[in-house]
């Protein structure tokens, strides 16, 4: 017998009581809390760290000061 055959399921029904649905998406909802704060955490952190390299980045390399400006105003 070929071991290596593979064959394609389509599964068109799924008998499964109100109640049991309703505490496996219950379970659901809270296993994606967590999820979601890490995901908070991970977007803040990034956002964080691209508008600090921006801002420095935009920032002049050097800045003369009034007393380093040899204009002179007639």
């Amino acid at each position: 017998m070929d071991e290596n055959k593979t064959h394609n399921v389509v599964v068109t029904d799924i008998q499964m009581p109100f109640m049991s649905m309703v505490v496996f998406m219950v379970k659901w909802v809270i296993a994606a809390i967590p999820a979601m704060l890490i995901l908070t955490v991970l977007a803040t952190l990034i956002t964080a760290f691209s508008t600090t390299f921006m801002q420095y980045a935009s920032a002049p390399s050097i800045q003369k000061t009034p007393s380093q400006n040899h204009s002179t105003v007639n």
